[in-house]
């Protein structure tokens, strides 16, 4: 008799993940890492000891957050963090208000550019105030 490996896909594929790092990515593109301490089967999470971690260029900050739970419908990916690993990446950290203010100054930056793209666009004719031109 021959055992054939069973594959989930399911929320039931998370039980080699509990009590491990892990780093899951939300719907929205934020970034939580934390102890995953328990989950059920639509995949609704609860991790221990989590931060949020925010990225911007080579360097990323922390924020505290505890006890998190998550609604499975809100997670795009989930992952477990190899420790080893996470000590030889080639990123600084930063303090929560300075990687806040990189994250303001890369927005207000990204505002900038498209209001320049949107003129350009708009003196080659082209509609981008989609409010008020839309025709659908």
């Amino acid at each position: 008799m021959s055992f054939t490996p069973q594959f989930f896909t399911t929320a039931e594929s998370l039980v080699d993940s509990l009590d491990k790092k892990v780093l899951v990515i939300l719907r929205d593109g934020r970034k939580v890492i934390g102890v995953l301490r328990s989950y059920d089967q639509f995949a609704n999470l609860v991790l221990q000891d989590s931060l949020e971690r925010i990225y911007v260029g080579d360097a990323y900050g922390d924020i505290e957050r505890g006890v998190f739970i998550i609604r499975g419908e809100n997670v795009v990916l989930l992952g477990e963090i190899d420790g080893n690993m996470e000590d030889t990446l080639p990123l600084r950290q930063l303090s929560v208000q300075e990687i806040l203010q990189r994250l303001r100054e890369e927005a207000e930056e990204k505002a900038r550019k498209d209001k320049l793209r949107f003129q350009l666009l708009r003196k080659q004719g082209f509609s981008v105030d989609f409010a008020d031109n839309d025709l659908y």
